[in-house]
């Protein structure tokens, strides 16, 4: 709420086009509230009206079967960020912005999602976004203190230590930290408007080719109470700031009348009579404190990606075809023949800027090396002579890490682009669980009908467990398919194209499809090829 809040006000005055993702795993209620009552939840949900009846229906539903989830979700307005499972926030929020240059994505991480591998590995995605081409993301790591039941690494780190952190990372830190809440909107306010304004200055400076290179991007520590302006104490044990703040801090109402009082207490303490009217609406005087249409958080487009998607243009894949004389009369490498329809694709969408291939340093060896006679790998540390396709303005995204690849693509492609991971078949199982949480994204997304189909998101996994003898046992491993068809068929595609020509049909397939999850297997190695492409 706090920082929702203030980011209207910005939003408000200088016209931002913004999104927020929400990383702590129950922050449902902070867009769900805010949503509300910037009236985008009613215009989408229209039995939650602005009235008293509204209010009640929206509390009834939160948290409770057959309702909305207590994290933020696709029934959530605003949200790209599924914040059942953690550790994704940030690669999604830096996946929004890849090729958005006029986005800003304010990414709330919570921290114990901090302490999780991969939202620790994706502090290191500043090294690949372009100020000159993309959006921004500005983090703003919110520092409670505790996770369930015990304190959080990061938050027990004195401010030097976590300064020097952050800073090893590549971000200038801003330290927004307090427990009176009237002083701490005042220095939020000033925190937020300074860094925006250093935002716009790299960006400007990026754009005017005044400047190279990888910039320092700010981000904001924001340091309160856990429980901040709750119960103090209940039944005689401290609750803010406390770990029993995470936990629900008033319960067993119905025989427990103290409880019953100091909730009605806490709920009181908001003054709610000052901020709604006697039909139980918001008063004009804070309504109009939020954007307005589409600049509303909530109402965002890229938050809804598919309202912006736009077919990516293709080659036809029939001019890429293999010549088969007579079926297994010649070998080879089915990716690489892949290879060379990716490079036009790339070349076919340079305008559009709405297709990138993301991967674990494998590219090349998984022989698509033909995309870059029309791109590079994007990378804003220094490069070196000896380095071969790196620039600053590539669009092939490689880090070492499986679970930043697939995060990135699910923040490209849920605000309305295109992509393609490309992974070993033994080691996709590191984002098995990611796919999970896309695969369940995508089933809950059919049911809502404001939510707008998507791009598929599309695997091509190599190296596969037939001609992985040489590496050994720890290479070789088919399983994901097993993970993948538990899922129903509306939902997930699995293709085995034996050869080059039916690899480049089903590739052309895939990248025409919404709101899927293909997953395609297919060799690298020279391998005889059985099908003309008619067959194919």
């Amino acid at each position: 709420n706090f920082v929702y809040v203030h980011l209207n006000r910005v939003i408000r005055e200088r016209d931002l086009d913004v999104i927020y993702v929400t990383g702590p795993g129950h922050g449902g209620p902070g867009l769900v509230a805010n949503t509300y009552l910037e009236g985008t939840y009613s215009e989408l949900y229209p039995s939650i009206g602005q009235n008293a009846d509204g209010l009640r229906r929206l509390f009834k539903q939160f948290s409770f079967p057959g309702g909305i989830p207590s994290h933020t979700a696709p029934e959530t307005p605003g949200s790209i960020n599924e914040g059942g499972e953690l550790g994704y926030s940030l690669a999604h929020a830096y996946g929004a912005a890849f090729d958005n240059p006029d986005l800003l994505v304010a990414c709330v991480i919570g921290d114990g999602e901090a302490e999780t591998g991969a939202l620790a590995a994706s502090w290191h995605s500043n090294k690949f976004l372009a100020p000159a081409r993309d959006g921004a993301v500005l983090p703003i790591l919110h520092l409670n203190g505790y996770k369930i039941a015990n304190p959080t690494v990061l938050g027990r780190m004195d401010d030097d230590e976590l300064s020097q952190l952050l800073t090893g990372y590549g971000y200038t830190p801003y330290f927004v930290e307090g427990r009176e809440p009237a002083a701490l909107h005042q220095l939020m306010a000033a925190t937020l408007d300074e860094v925006v304004d250093e935002i716009h200055a790299i960006q400007h400076d990026a754009r005017a080719r005044r400047s190279t290179g990888r910039p320092v991007w700010p981000l904001i520590v924001l340091r309160t109470p856990k429980g901040w302006t709750g119960p103090k104490e209940v039944d005689g044990k401290p609750v803010e700031d406390t770990w029993r703040a995470h936990q629900v801090p008033l319960s067993e109402l119905a025989t427990k009348p103290e409880h019953l009082r100091q909730l009605e207490e806490w709920m009181r303490s908001y003054r709610p009579e000052e901020l709604f009217d006697a039909e139980g609406k918001l008063v004009t005087e804070l309504a109009d404190l939020a954007p307005r249409g589409a600049r509303r958080m909530g109402a965002n487009p890229h938050a809804n990606g598919g309202l912006l998607l736009r077919d990516l243009a293709l080659p036809d894949f029939r001019d890429y075809a293999l010549p088969i004389a007579a079926p297994g009369a010649r070998a080879a490498e089915s990716t690489r023949v892949l290879g060379t329809f990716l490079r036009d694709v790339f070349a076919l969408n340079e305008t559009a800027q709405n297709f990138r291939l993301f991967g674990p340093d494998e590219t090349e060896s998984n022989r698509l090396t033909a995309v870059y006679e029309a791109t590079d790998k994007v990378f804003l540390e220094r490069i070196l002579p000896t380095d071969e396709h790196l620039s600053p303005n590539g669009r092939v995204m490689e880090i070492l890490s499986e679970q930043i690849c697939q995060g990135w693509l699910e923040g490209y492609l849920l605000t309305g682009r295109h992509g393609l991971f490309s992974c070993y078949e033994a080691f996709i199982h590191v984002i098995d669980s990611m796919f999970n949480q896309h695969a369940k994204w995508l089933k809950s997304s059919r049911n809502i009908p404001w939510r707008r189909p998507i791009a598929s998101l599309n695997y091509l996994l190599t190296s596969h467990v037939w001609r992985q003898d040489h590496n050994g046992f720890s290479h070789q491993d088919p399983g994901f398919i097993d993970h993948v068809v538990n899922k129903k068929a509306d939902i997930v595609r699995v293709y085995l194209p034996p050869d080059a020509n039916t690899l480049l049909s089903v590739a052309d397939h895939c990248l025409r499809t919404r709101n899927y999850v293909n997953v395609i297997v297919a060799g690298k190695h020279p391998s005889p090829q059985w099908l003309d492409m008619p067959a194919a």
